[in-house]
């Protein structure tokens, strides 16, 4: 178990979204000394190429000032191998653990591009050259493994398929704590002062809350509402991250589904947030790669029902009443709105309590006992 005296070095290349809400939750956990060490979240391709020197600088810096270390924890984005290395070099030697949040194996790109081995590559040697490693899904740990059966095979002149082993052996599915605080209180609240969904209009409530991008194919969502929307009552609340350039389809979904909508837009604080997915019945994803699903499970956690494609980490995360197949959203969406399906209190805690920092909090402290570490790599070094 984790040793109160231990003091973690946190580093996170790509601080931001579920990377830096992650971190946020786990120093609640930690009942030991920590410090966090970061990039802010963006040029993804640049953090994994060049982060790592980077880091090293910074941890050098911090030996120099007489800061002592017990082990690091680091995400996917950083090079683990540049960076284990570079430190071996000034005599530093610290256990290192990697938290998938995802692999590069299985992130869908718009185009097919070549040089994306470059990024597959750093994943694997990270993988090799870490002491311990998580997955936030068996999905994410899967489509990981399999990727590397496919890379190790392209090399017909060296058997390197016992690496794929090595890699499996120590690795763990640990799913992210979720902090469901502030969504309990709001809706604790709005049941005490009756102002729950028995106040709305009749028309039930869809919600769509992640981020406005392809590969959470908005278009396939935005396109069954507008099958919908001519021969079923319904509103919708939109809601999810987006950036600069977002696709087209939301500009059309604003117009054309201006007269349902109960907020279109980016929450700007988790008490907003909060509210307005209280205000769901059902919360829908359409996305072609998800390695978890945290914005799902809080819509759940606030009542929604879940509406979710029976593929990727929602095959583990939900029953299979829950989850509709391949092409069939308009029919699934179709049998919900003229038939309402009832969806308890009960049953939303039940499907998401297990993801609660509170419960799961006792699992990353025993992952991260770096004493246990270092007393096995001396047993087999």
């Amino acid at each position: 178990m984790l040793d109160r005296s231990q003091h973690i070095l946190l580093l996170e290349p790509y601080y931001g979204g579920s990377h830096k809400a992650f971190l946020t939750g786990l120093q609640g956990q930690l009942d030991c000394c920590y410090t966090l060490v970061s990039l802010p979240a963006r040029k993804w391709k640049m953090r994994m190429q060049l982060a790592a020197p980077w880091f090293f600088e910074q941890i050098c810096r911090l030996v120099e000032q007489g800061t002592h270390f017990d082990g690091i924890l680091t995400s996917t984005f950083l090079d683990v191998a540049v960076l284990r290395t570079l430190l071996a070099r000034q005599g530093v030697d610290l256990p290192l653990v990697m938290y998938f949040h995802e692999n590069q194996f299985s992130y869908p790109g718009q185009v097919h591009d070549p040089g994306m081995f470059q990024f597959t590559s750093i994943n694997f040697n990270s993988a090799l050259c870490a002491d311990r490693l998580a997955f936030n899904s068996r999905y994410n740990l899967e489509t990981f493994l399999n990727g590397i059966h496919g890379y190790l095979k392209k090399a017909t002149d060296m058997d390197l398929r016992h690496l794929e082993e090595q890699i499996q052996e120590k690795s763990i599915i640990l799913y992210p704590g979720i902090d469901f605080q502030q969504i309990d209180t709001f809706v604790a609240t709005r049941a005490e002062s009756s102002e729950g969904k028995q106040d709305k209009q009749n028309a039930p409530v869809i919600v769509w809350n992640h981020r406005w991008e392809h590969d959470k194919d908005p278009e396939t969502f935005f396109h069954v509402l507008f099958e919908l929307v001519e021969a079923y009552p319904f509103q919708l609340i939109v809601l999810g991250q987006h950036f600069r350039n977002q696709p087209e389809i939301f500009i059309q979904a604003k117009k054309r589904l201006k007269q349902r909508l109960l907020h279109f837009g980016y929450a700007e604080n988790r008490e907003e947030y909060a509210c307005l997915l209280s205000q769901g019945d059902y919360i829908v994803s359409t996305a072609l790669h998800e390695f978890f699903g945290i914005s799902v499970l809080e819509g759940v956690r606030a009542g929604c029902c879940p509406v979710v494609p029976d593929r990727l980490s929602y095959k583990e995360l939900f029953p299979q009443q829950y989850r509709y197949a391949e092409g069939k959203l308009a029919e699934h969406l179709k049998g919900l709105l003229a038939r309402p399906l009832s969806f308890t209190a009960t049953e939303a805690r039940q499907l998401t309590e297990k993801y609660n920092w509170s419960v799961i909090g006792m699992k990353y402290r025993k992952w991260l006992d770096f004493n246990c570490i270092n007393r096995m790599n001396r047993q087999y070094g």
